[in-house]
């Protein structure tokens, strides 16, 4: 196959903006496409799985090209993805026919090499999950499926698979998860079926998180990191839209985005509140159930996120570490004595799950009920934690 000299430099540049500048990867590559309306959908596909996997195969992709430089990783990745390495692309490293050869080596070099990780995100996985490092980053490393989560607020799952597929999209039902649907690996939901309302795009491990609240209907439900607001709306929908959930959050525009979801989804129980300082006064006992879903390190979705192994430092992880303890510190003001509290990560670290618990039920006035470990090796999803307890 041949490359496209404008597409392979279009990969390269996001890609360096990736690397060099820290930025967010899906934002760099929709600012590029947004740039270039004259794309095709086969011209983004080249770009996006080029940025995707030497993002995701850093390491490795240096090690098979013999060199750090953007350039030669991307000529090292389109010699995996078939492509012939025109005499244009211009860079130093391994010939082709020298990353033949150093490909098949890939495999006995360490594993933070092999797997395309940081040292110090090495070293902290086996420090925290043991021989279960292996095949958890092994499983990090692939490609993710989309998961949609059918909105039964305004259709069911099997009047969503059928609307779908009227409009050329092949979803299958998630077996165990009533309300979660997955398309063919590699396909994406297209823009106009993503502001529908009928479905939303939320990782099937995600969609095991709202239903550990039990939430009833009438009920007054608190999701007090609600972001733009997938477990909200989830929420919502579990709810029958009745009773009251309070999508919580410090930052205004993220509730801004909750609010526009809401409304597309008929979801006109949502109500979005900016956290202040005496926002745990203010609402101090109202919630029948609150959901912390904490700040984390996110480790869960490097599926889809790999630029943030390379973002994320040490430091950082101190931080969230230490604000997901005040928040189980000054959040759960706001439950009722006998309500139910979930607590809940994207992270598969037990440093930022189990102990955190462990700390809020050390200082008394909690019970334990459930506790949930998504693990991606076992059930193939983003990682997540979940521990459900009730307040005395």
């Amino acid at each position: 196959m041949k490359m496209h000299r404008i597409l392979a430099e279009a990969a390269s540049e996001t890609i360096k903006l990736v690397f060099k500048e820290h930025r967010v990867l899906d934002h760099a590559l929709a600012e590029a496409f947004e740039n270039n309306p004259k794309w095709g959908k086969r011209d983004r596909g080249f770009i996006a799985e080029t940025a995707f996997e030497v993002v995701r195969w850093r390491r490795a992709l240096g090690f098979v090209a013999d060199s750090e430089e953007t350039d030669a990783m991307c000529a090292a990745q389109w010699r995996r993805m078939g492509y012939e390495i025109p005499e244009w692309w211009k860079f130093k490293g391994a010939s082709p026919e020298e990353m033949a050869l150093r490909e098949s080596q890939l495999a006995d070099q360490p594993r933070a090499i092999r797997e395309s990780i940081p040292d110090w995100l090495d070293a902290l996985g086996v420090n925290e999950l043991g021989d279960a490092w292996d095949q958890e980053i092994a499983a990090l490393n692939q490609r993710a499926p989309v998961y949609l989560r059918v909105n039964t607020l305004k259709t069911t799952r099997d009047e969503a698979i059928g609307w779908l597929a009227s409009q050329g999209v092949e979803a299958s039902a998630v077996e165990g998860l009533p309300d979660a649907l997955v398309l063919a690996r590699g396909k994406s939901l297209p823009k106009p079926l993503r502001l529908d309302g009928r479905v939303e795009i939320q990782d099937a491990g995600s969609q095991m998180i709202a239903p550990m609240l039990a939430a009833q209907a009438g009920e007054r439900v608190i999701d007090a990191c609600s972001g733009a607001g997938g477990k909200a709306l989830h929420l919502a929908a579990l709810m029958g839209n009745d009773g009251r959930v309070f999508g919580m959050d410090v930052d205004a525009k993220k509730l801004s985005e909750l609010e526009r979801r809401a409304k597309r989804a008929g979801a006109s129980c949502v109500k979005g509140k900016e956290i202040i300082e005496t926002t745990p006064v203010d609402f101090a006992e109202v919630a029948d159930r609150l959901l912390i879903d904490a700040p984390c390190s996110g480790l869960g979705t490097l599926r889809r996120q790999p630029d943030l192994k390379w973002r994320f430092k040490p430091a950082q992880l101190e931080r969230v570490r230490s604000i997901q303890k005040e928040l189980l510190v000054s959040y759960p003001a706001m439950l009722k004595p006998g309500g139910r509290l979930v607590y809940a990560t994207c992270s598969i670290l037990p440093s930022e799950n189990r102990a955190a618990v462990d700390a809020l039920l050390a200082g008394g006035g909690y019970e334990l009920i459930e506790e949930r470990i998504i693990s991606p090796a076992r059930d193939g999803f983003d990682g997540f934690y979940a521990a459900a307890l009730t307040k005395r």
